[in-house]
């Protein structure tokens, strides 16, 4: 159920990929955990890593569209969310600068910038990096302010020069085409949004500082009279403003691997070190506290990934007459990622002090994990995006949508570049996501689950929230919470029939969402914008999920303590 980078088990209908999977799992073992946890702690650059992507051509394999590139290069997120979950495994350090990447590529491949395009695909065969210069110090991600303007200039011709600094922008210390967004002083008061590529290396490109302390380089960059031909643009207008959101819409799914694969490491870690450890004549996995923890991190983590793959599907059969993706995606980065802070927090209450040793993988993830909910857009932000899904997913299924199956084809996923404009987000149609719980109604904990989404359709049907209540977000947050475990269900149960997930794991997994069900309902319960009526549904809601001694025990013998020594990275 899990990725083991000793028995990589992805099947793909070309070699290409497998090779690109199994090289980087050679690079990484190679060079071992000692020089891996060196590196981390020193924060060395790591040069030999983009060096490896270089020569192997990975980046130029994945990311290049078909289109644009050599015969083995095409955008698919089936391949890409596999060298994602890797890339995790070994840290996030190494995740981050493929991830900045395919952000800064986001602009580039939606625009009608021909030659950038093929400027992009050049410069991925020759191995650069690119960066994504959204964000700012003062107004953060915030797409409807920037303080980067261009302003008309004759001095070489028709074009523009730019000034103003952008914050947080990773790989922006070497990329050649840094996508940055800005603005056109055209005399309006608010001017024109542009999209543009900046070069690292030009003179009026300023470098000012890596605003955090670690391996990667986040930088705070600066552009002085830097000039803009029309050669240099991107997108302009509300195309621009689309650009940011739908590069976003694209990528933030990354999210989601990154995070699986850093507790998949931490999981072995920790199963291996507790098995082997006594306490008190005891072996550490005899005590019920801890078969508890490694258990319900377990299941969490499987189920992060059946909702991650399961969400690719819907990516990469995206289209202008199925948007289900716009649902999909920010459910993978805010939930998986959310998730996965909670199974490090039940390993280390396992391994405790093991758990900040300098030697340890788990103690870089421990210190890491916390950063994948709060990039591209916060839990908050993402929970509330989904609540604008909820009135069609819940109330109006649309008959007529196709049903998807596994797409590990190897298409190019060129409708991710051609989204279009953004925005319709509450005429998204979706299944009916009924259909998938009673495919399983005879769990017993699939069932609790379902009367309790019942109830919330109810108290959301009977006890609609207000335009006040809608715009508090505190309470939006609570309602989109308990939202957001319907199509986490939903994602779990589709996958777990292509995946085989066996009964007694799935009810276990189902046990743990009931928990979290009650615990959402009881803090919607608390807050002080929730009606009485309201308060009174989400008491309603709360059900005590079916124990079962036996299937507890199969989940702990068949899946959790085989961990023990199945994977250990070379030294």
């Amino acid at each position: 159920m899990l990725l083991n980078p000793n028995r990589l088990q992805r099947r793909y209908p070309d070699a290409r990929s497998a090779e690109i999977m199994a090289a980087t799992v050679e690079f990484f073992e190679s060079r071992g955990k000692a020089r891996l946890k060196h590196d981390d702690h020193e924060r060395v650059w790591y040069s030999d890593f983009l060096d490896f992507i270089a020569k192997e051509r990975i980046f130029a394999s994945l990311l290049t569209p078909r289109e644009y590139g050599a015969s083995d290069c095409r955008w698919d997120t089936y391949r890409i969310s596999e060298f994602a979950e890797i890339i995790g495994f070994y840290g996030l350090s190494y995740w981050y600068p493929f991830q900045v990447t395919a952000l800064g590529l986001g602009p580039i491949w939606m625009s009608d910038n021909e030659d950038a395009k093929r400027k992009a695909a050049a410069q991925l065969e020759q191995g650069e990096v690119f960066a994504f210069g959204l964000s700012e110090q003062r107004h953060g991600a915030d797409v409807y302010k920037t303080d980067m303007i261009l302003t008309p200039t004759s001095d070489f011709g028709h074009g523009w020069v730019a000034n103003g600094e952008k914050y947080y922008i990773g790989n922006a210390n070497v990329a050649r085409m840094v996508s940055t967004f800005g603005k056109i002083d055209d005399s309006s008061p608010d001017g024109e949004y542009v999209f543009f590529a900046a070069d690292s290396h030009h003179d009026r490109y300023t470098l000012i500082k890596n605003v955090v302390n670690s391996q990667n380089y986040v930088a705070n960059y600066a552009l002085h009279q830097y000039p803009v031909t029309e050669a240099d643009i991107l997108h302009r207008g509300m195309d621009a403003f689309h650009a940011a959101l739908n590069t976003v819409n694209v990528c933030k799914y990354n999210l989601g691997w990154g995070a699986i694969g850093m507790c998949t490491h931490a999981m072995y870690e920790s199963v291996t070190h507790a098995a082997n450890r006594y306490l008190y004549g005891t072996v550490v996995t005899d005590f019920s506290h801890v078969r508890r923890l490694l258990t319900d991190a377990y299941v969490r983590l499987v189920a992060m990934r059946l909702v991650a793959t399961r969400a690719c599907d819907y990516m990469r059969s995206a289209s202008a007459n199925d948007r289900r993706y716009l649902l999909y995606s920010p459910l993978t980065k805010a939930k998986v990622t959310s998730e996965g802070e909670r199974v490090i927090t039940a390993l280390w209450d396992v391994i405790a002090a093991k758990g900040v040793e300098k030697d340890t993988f788990f103690e870089t993830v421990a210190r890491e994990i916390g950063l994948l909910p709060r990039l591209e857009g916060t839990v908050h932000i993402n929970i509330g995006l989904l609540a604008k899904f909820m009135p069609n997913y819940l109330f109006a299924p649309d008959t007529e949508l196709p049903v998807i199956g596994r797409r590990d084809d190897d298409a190019d996923d060129s409708f991710l570049f051609a989204q279009g404009p953004t925005g319709g987000l509450g005429k998204v149609r979706f299944h009916n996501w009924c259909t998938a719980f009673d495919g399983h109604a005879h769990l017993p904990n699939v069932a609790l689950l379902r009367d309790q989404v019942d109830v919330l359709a109810e108290m959301l049907a009977s006890a609609t929230p207000d335009a006040k209540q809608q715009k508090d977000i505190d309470f939006a947050f609570g309602v989109g919470q308990l939202f957001a475990l319907v199509p986490y269900a939903q994602l779990i149960l589709e996958e777990a029939g292509t995946t085989r997930v066996d009964d007694a794991l799935l009810d276990e997994i189902f046990a743990v969402l009931v928990r979290d069900f009650n615990s959402y309902a009881v803090e919607l319960h608390d807050k002080a914008a929730t009606t009485d009526e309201q308060a009174r549904f989400a008491m309603r809601m709360i059900r005590r999920p079916v124990a079962d001694p036996g299937r507890y025990a199969q989940v702990w013998k068949d899946h959790v303590l085989p961990l023990n020594g199945a994977y250990e990275m070379r030294p």
